[in-house]
């Protein structure tokens, strides 16, 4: 069968859908993409703000709209909180979180996929997913008082040590030379099978037992890590990219979220990375409106935010969730305030951003080629150094840059990237040739980073 596989939000979204396309490819089905035709579409939703709720209803509407003879399934955040709503969409069927992973048997059992095994191989790097997410944790335990997830997921459960380590081997013997490990509350991987310090071990497994060039966390939250986990970065295959979640530079906001860190122990956090880890790039999230901050507190969260000179800011309003804590909060922020607010951080990013990548002007950095724009006598690649900063480089046509990791010097700042000039074939690594005939996989981001709103980077 020919099966379509769509993913609204977050990191770890992708991630489970790359894994059900890796699933659904060995029983012999075609994964194919946007505009090809499709007998069955998957879509794993999201519904950590309204926005991303109201972008999932939609595009489950225009699927069955455009498709209305194919089968069409929704697992996700949004289906596991809201199914009678979703089938109500015209959807075959509705798959909650805690089953979306045996999805490929589920439609199996019942009839909604045929049983085949021919060959057709395995999904490979291809077009501008040459990154893979896998997913090594998945619920959460924090229950900050805003976030929806721990409803939507449930508590923090961890991937085995052993699987990972097999599932990483295989990402890479399929070409991917950067794996991304991605959780909803990554930090806290191997709490519940008793290891306190899992993540770091998991790491060093993956170091230790494989040779994939380049592995990058996803986001973690700051009070899952002690100065000692930055030693792991002597490695140079661990990217020096940390995502750490602020929320906000305004202790007495932060105390109203529940989250379990301060101002100084955060900024104290950021100053071991930098000290330890070379070229680290530290970006996080940041939330404006959250019920109860003053004018007072987002000036002083503001002030924080500048002082840590973050190299890229994820703003987003806050979105009441109904089922949090927070949805029950007075003293809501009007509308022309958070929009104020978002405005200033969102120039406040802009400007951060050009501040840390003109540092790295005539410096030679590793960068993954993602994809190329086709211009009328060149090909405009672009991809990600280490410390993810997005390069884009022109390069002749005849060039096919895909998947291969190479160094470039970056000579100029643009808005969000730097240009580069390619200088060679890194030692990091040899790339594979994707396979033909084989697609990247449908994501819908809510926003870009710096310009919109978009779910937490985990």
């Amino acid at each position: 069968m020919r099966i379509r596989l769509d993913s609204i939000g977050c990191r770890l979204n992708i991630g489970e859908i790359e894994a059900m396309a890796r699933s659904f490819a060995a029983a012999g089905h075609s994964i194919v993409g946007q505009g090809e035709p499709a007998d069955l579409f998957v879509l794993n939703t999201c519904t950590v703000t309204a926005t991303a709720s109201r972008k999932s209803r939609h595009l489950l509407r225009q699927l069955r709209r455009h498709n209305p003879s194919a089968k069409l399934v929704a697992t996700g955040c949004l289906a596991e909180l809201e199914p009678d709503a979703i089938r109500a969409l015209d959807v075959d069927l509705v798959v909650g979180n805690d089953a979306k992973d045996d999805l490929p048997e589920i439609l199996a059992r019942r009839g909604l996929i045929d049983d085949t095994h021919a060959e057709t191989g395995l999904p490979t790097p291809s077009g501008s997913r040459t990154r893979a997410f896998l997913k090594v944790q998945d619920g959460c335990d924090n229950a900050c008082t805003f976030c929806i997830v721990t409803v939507a997921r449930g508590g923090g459960r961890s991937v085995e040590a052993d699987r990972v380590v097999a599932e990483v081997r295989t990402l890479h013997g399929l070409g991917y030379l950067e794996v991304v490990l991605s959780g909803v509350h990554l930090g806290s991987y191997g709490h519940d099978l008793g290891r306190r310090r899992g993540l770091a071990g998991l790491v060093r497994r993956i170091l230790d037992e494989t040779d994939l060039p380049r592995l990058r966390l996803s986001s973690i939250e700051p009070w899952d890590l002690e100065p000692e986990f930055f030693d792991l970065f002597g490695d140079s295959r661990l990217l020096p990219h940390l995502h750490l979640p602020l929320q906000s530079g305004c202790d007495a906001t932060l105390a109203r979220m529940a989250r379990k860190t301060t101002t100084r122990e955060y900024a104290d956090l950021v100053r071991a990375a930098r000290r330890t880890i070379p070229d680290v790039s530290i970006t996080t999230d940041v939330m404006v409106g959250f019920p109860g901050e003053t004018d007072d507190e987002f000036n002083e969260s503001i002030e924080v935010v500048e002082a840590l000179g973050f190299s890229r800011l994820h703003v987003f309003r806050y979105s009441p969730r109904e089922g949090t804590r927070a949805a029950a909060m007075t003293n809501r922020v009007p509308g022309t305030a958070v929009n104020d607010r978002s405005r200033r951080l969102h120039a406040l990013g802009a400007r951060l951003m050009d501040e840390h990548h003109r540092r790295y002007v005539g410096r030679r950095l590793d960068a993954l080629w993602e994809c190329a724009e086709e211009l009328d006598d060149r090909r405009r690649w672009s991809g990600f150094t280490g410390n993810y900063i997005r390069v884009v480089t022109d390069a002749d046509p005849t060039l096919d840059l895909t998947n291969q990791i190479t160094e470039v010097e970056l000579e100029a700042c643009v808005p969000g990237a730097m240009l580069g000039s390619v200088v060679g074939v890194a030692s990091t690594g040899v790339a594979r040739r994707p396979r033909r005939g084989l697609v990247q996989l449908s994501t819908v981001p809510e926003a870009s980073a710096i310009s919109g709103e978009r779910r937490r980077d985990r």
